[in-house]
């Protein structure tokens, strides 16, 4: 069975507590262009082969760590880390097959990471974005961008708990949305099954999945663990603003055009990876932070920013951990 931090009632556990947003140093001294050195680290980055996912790998390569890249497709992996070594040349990379849809498989897959001995963080990033109906259920029969942006980093967390304590300071790095500010999650109807509407659906899975990243600040707090859960969220990142790499389609010289006037107010995709990278390496990142864009949280340097009420709201969440433990334990061995 996974480590499962304590679950004590929300008027004993500790509060998530980002740290004072005004801290000079929040943004003094870290440059995206020049990370710090970590060849000691072993990252893993769900979704790693393409999208922010992709750049947050390529990112973290630079340092030196060994970083895994979690996803279905072993060819897109290759393609992904033979990109991230045009730039990275001695990029240290692996591939782990990973499929957070399947939740009976996720326990191999944390298991497939043993032999590292210890893992220094875990950026919960991977994700599935529907834009039209209908209405899509995994083999477990749960909504898939629940199951997947949600559900399954839930589970894996759990399983890697163990494998983290093992690293001096590790951390769980759970990528938001810009999405989540404008929803609020229906308990009664977790996986849209009365009402469903895909981008109201998304926003919400991403709302879950952050609301897990800081109840899971106040349980491992709780529990005196070492391990840190973090936050970052990428703000507005276009794909028309984005470099092109193999694993990330080029945008047509007209749809940069059209989004040339937008860059005053968003980016691409490569920037939209600084604060989750900053969440994943800055020593002097704590446990409960929000990381994103420092410009309306849309773009620019990454800097610690105060999460919305309802990111953080203790009743809501534990009731979350609770239908999530509910949902993710009947397909889940050793559970």
């Amino acid at each position: 069975m996974p480590a499962n931090p304590p679950s004590n009632s929300p008027s004993n556990r500790p509060s998530s507590r980002p740290s004072d947003v005004s801290g000079a140093y929040r943004n003094a001294g870290w440059r995206v262009d020049a990370l710090p050195s970590a060849p000691a680290k072993n990252f893993l980055v769900t979704g790693g082969n393409a999208g922010i996912g992709y750049f947050v790998a390529e990112q973290l390569a630079t340092t030196g760590a060994l970083v895994i890249l979690g996803c279905r497709d072993a060819r897109k992996a290759e393609t992904a880390m033979a990109s991230i070594r045009t730039r990275v040349p001695e990029a240290r990379l692996r591939h782990l097959p990973l499929d957070l849809a399947d939740l009976p498989s996720l326990q191999g897959a944390a298991n497939a990471l043993a032999a590292l001995g210890h893992l220094d963080a875990v950026i919960l990033n991977a994700g599935v974005a529907l834009d039209d109906p209908p209405r899509r259920e995994t083999s477990a029969g749960h909504e898939l961008m629940l199951a997947t942006n949600h559900l399954g980093h839930f589970a894996l967390t759990q399983w890697l708990i163990p494998l983290l304590t093992l690293a001096p300071a590790a951390r769980v790095v759970t990528v938001g949305s810009f999405a989540a500010r404008s929803e609020r999650l229906d308990l009664a109807d977790l996986q849209s099954t009365r009402d469903y509407r895909a981008k109201r659906t998304y926003g919400r899975s991403k709302l879950a999945q952050m609301l897990f990243g800081f109840e899971l600040d106040r349980r491992l707090r709780a529990d005196g663990s070492s391990v840190l859960s973090v936050l970052a969220h990428p703000g507005g990142a276009l794909d028309a603003l984005t470099p092109p790499r193999p694993t990330i389609p080029a945008s047509t010289p007209s749809a940069r055009l059209r989004a040339l006037p937008a860059a005053a107010l968003v980016q691409g995709k490569e920037a939209g990876a600084w604060p989750i990278v900053r969440a994943a390496l800055d020593p002097e990142v704590e446990g409960g932070g929000l990381w994103g864009p420092r410009h309306f949280g849309l773009r620019g340097a990454p800097c610690l920013e105060r999460p919305k009420p309802h990111m953080t709201d203790p009743e809501t969440a534990a009731r979350l951990w609770e239908a999530s433990q509910e949902l993710v334990q009947p397909n889940m061995p050793g559970w």
